[in-house]
């Protein structure tokens, strides 16, 4: 379990928290009730489930649950306060997307360390400096994963390992372009823009020098 530096946030969940929690039958989801689960869908990369439920007015009706690998994001700083944006084409939206080094923990693996073999393999990159910049919820109304954001500092740059599948574009912006992308929808990817603003507050709080 990575070890929160001293600069990161108080109330920073626990980075090993992977999933959301599995619904038990008969026992009340917030003010719903879980009747029964089945499953419906499964692969690789994704699982859909659908659960019988009473809903909060105790009426009866199904709510579709998607569970996946939980997501891992990076922002990558260097000392003269700039950042690395990978690119490239993302098929469920139809779109070409600007994000920071972002992929997917594997079975059993720590956030952190999904979060440095994603780094190594899109970027190249590994940092001898992490911090933990909390978690955020891709989609809370149907997708029971979590994507887990990390700083990563003091770089060393090597050799990447794309997936075969991938065909990604790296460049290195300033931290502010990077954020005047987000604020002016340059950058949609809601992980990314999370994790570049927690960045900013984090970095605008320490002392100067």
């Amino acid at each position: 379990m990575p070890k929160k530096t001293a600069n990161a946030p108080d109330d920073q969940p626990p980075q090993h928290a992977r999933q959301a929690e599995q619904p038990q039958l008969g026992k009340p989801r917030g003010p719903w009730r879980v009747r029964a689960e089945r499953e419906v869908y499964k692969d690789e990369f994704v699982c859909l489930h659908v659960h019988d439920v009473l809903r909060p007015d105790s009426t009866p009706g199904t709510y579709a649950v998607v569970r996946s690998p939980d997501g891992v994001c990076t922002v990558t700083l260097t000392p003269d306060r700039e950042v690395y944006l990978v690119g490239q084409h993302r098929y469920a939206v139809n779109e070409f997307s600007w994000e920071i080094p972002t992929g997917g923990a594997d079975e059993g693996e720590e956030p952190v360390e999904g979060a440095k073999r994603e780094l190594r393999e899109e970027t190249g990159l590994t940092a001898a400096r992490w911090t933990p910049l909390g978690r955020v919820q891709p989609s809370g109304s149907i997708w029971a994963s979590y994507s887990h954001l990390f700083l990563a500092q003091d770089l060393t740059q090597g050799e990447t390992e794309p997936d075969p599948s991938e065909r990604l574009k790296v460049k290195k912006v300033s931290l502010d372009e990077a954020l005047r992308m987000a604020t002016e929808g340059e950058i949609t990817h809601a992980a990314t823009i999370v994790a570049l603003y927690r960045t900013h507050r984090l970095l605008e709080s320490q002392p100067a020098g």
